[in-house]
């Protein structure tokens, strides 16, 4: 009998979410045609019940805002990085019914950055202080990082940051908003904020070369701070990409095929993105 296999996408709100292209777009090419990939909205609240009413159909699940901290609580065990930051994007149901707790935003973000140009033992801020921006500090501690300045609109942000980055062996540096261009000196600028949080910061940032911005944000796109650093010749990597490389990970722990079918989930974000 054939087994029709599940995964989703959670959060709220979620209607924007592309990750139900991606990922069955890679069930597609991998040959998987029993498996589909929907989008759940839930609240932090939601989340407890939903993961408890899943049957043994569900492979796993996706996180994002605002459920990265509630889904790891939710967890029978963590991978060490998830654990040390607090924060999960991905549950896998293991054959024994419990939930795995993984972050392949780190990963993924070491991916794009290094991809970027981005080279070892680089100097780091991170604008923002949620759950992406605890991946933030995990993957800056990944490429070598010894030190990282977090700039937020609230100082109790950046003290909620502070296990993680002991628990990574990260000096943290805190910054106040009024202070955030100078954090654009850093060799790689991180930003975490909601759409139009960051608006501001376009014009009022010198520039430095070689420095790589990554944007979170991919609705909409370009923002005004990723399009001035394009017209300075800045390294931009946008949400879209993080999106698909911390997929390809998802996609693989929840189907066991690998490599996930990069080449096809790539060109099917390519082509939604390209329509919205």
């Amino acid at each position: 009998m054939t087994v029709n296999r599940r995964a989703a996408v959670c959060g709220k709100p979620i209607g924007h979410s592309l990750s139900p292209v991606l990922h069955n777009a890679g069930y597609v090419a991998a040959g998987l045609l029993t498996w589909t990939y929907t989008a759940i909205e839930c609240a932090e609240a939601e989340l407890p019940g939903l993961v408890a009413g899943l049957g043994p159909e569900w492979a796993g699940l996706s996180l994002t805002m605002p459920l990265k901290e509630a889904g790891l609580a939710l967890a029978a065990a963590a991978s060490p990085v998830a654990a040390a930051i607090g924060a999960a994007n991905t549950l896998v149901r293991r054959p024994d019914g419990t939930w795995f707790a993984d972050n392949t935003d780190i990963p993924g973000m070491v991916r794009v950055l290094s991809a970027a140009g981005l080279t070892a033992d680089p100097t780091v801020s991170v604008l923002g202080g949620g759950g992406t921006a605890r991946a933030a500090l995990a993957a800056a501690a990944q490429l070598g990082a010894e030190a990282v300045t977090v700039v937020t609109r609230r100082p109790e942000a950046r003290a909620a940051l502070a296990p993680a980055a002991d628990a990574l062996g990260v000096k943290l540096i805190g910054a106040e908003w009024a202070d955030a261009p100078a954090a654009f000196e850093a060799d790689a600028v991180i930003s975490t904020v909601p759409k139009g949080a960051a608006d501001a910061l376009a014009t009022a940032v010198r520039w430095r070369p070689g420095t790589v911005l990554f944007d979170a944000i991919y609705d909409p796109w370009p923002t005004p701070l990723a399009a001035a650093a394009a017209g300075h010749g800045i390294a931009v990597v946008s949400g879209l990409d993080l999106l698909l490389a911390q997929a390809l990970g998802q996609f693989e722990q929840f189907t066991g095929v690998t490599p996930a079918p990069e080449a096809a989930m790539r060109a099917a974000l390519a082509a939604a993105a390209g329509i919205r």
